[in-house]
């Protein structure tokens, strides 16, 4: 990790500052934007490996930052906010953000998050490189692309065709929200119509009995009146 590139978008300077501070200590290359345009000019020339988004920026909304990049980049974005409503992480993560991190925060924790999101990052790139397995593991999960096996609490679970093509298809778009509509057409191969948004709601209820151990769903997230995304954030 030593060396790998953070950007932080900030335009409070102090805070930028103090961020820098501390991602420089940990062997980070750390280069800072204090405006979204500035932040964009600076992504295109730099590639940084991690970006840490303020949500309120002079010129732009950290959304709207977001939403840039998402055209042509899937590098990790950790947005800083002192909008600690619940709305407010829910339209971030939806847009395309990997984390939520309510200012102010600790900057151990703040280390923590990074490290771990680019250690998901490098794992995932040597997942789909070459001709190893490309195996996802999450914590209590683990899934098998090329074997179609999977693994809860390391126990072998048995999904049918229809269960495993749904979870991979959240697994490796896990950015995404997908609609019931498009999980179906992606999955069934043919358009949705009539009852199959519902067919998807009771194979994703099913999926969960086999995978979700808690009261609380832990892989598959339901984005309320949008549809479902797998929970990157493990």
């Amino acid at each position: 990790m030593p060396g790998e590139k953070v950007l932080i978008v900030d335009d409070e300077k102090a805070v930028s500052h103090l961020i820098r501070t501390h991602t420089q200590k940990e062997g980070f290359l750390a280069f800072s934007a204090y405006t979204g345009t500035e932040a964009l000019k600076i992504i295109d020339e730099k590639n940084p490996d991690i970006i840490l988004l303020d949500n309120v920026l002079p010129d732009m909304t950290g959304i709207e930052v977001c939403l840039e990049i998402r055209k042509t980049n899937n590098v990790p974005i950790l947005f800083l906010s002192r909008k600690a409503e619940e709305v407010d992480k829910i339209v971030a993560l939806s847009v395309g953000g990997d984390d939520y991190i309510t200012k102010p925060f600790f900057s151990g924790e703040l280390m923590a998050r990074i490290k771990a999101h680019l250690r998901r990052r490098n794992m995932e790139t040597r997942n789909s490189s070459g001709n190893e397995e490309k195996i996802y593991q999450y914590p209590g999960l683990s899934v098998n692309m090329q074997t179609r096996e999977v693994f809860a609490d390391n126990l072998p679970v048995a999904l049918t065709a229809k269960e495993f093509d749904i979870l991979a298809l959240l697994i490796e778009q896990p950015k995404k929200i997908f609609s019931p509509e498009h999980i179906y057409e992606h999955v069934w191969k043919n358009n949705a119509i009539g009852n199959d948004a519902r067919t998807v709601m009771v194979y994703i209820s099913t999926l969960r009995k086999k995978i979700e151990f808690g009261c609380s769903p832990q892989y598959i997230m339901n984005i309320r009146r949008v549809g479902y995304k797998f929970n990157h954030n493990l």
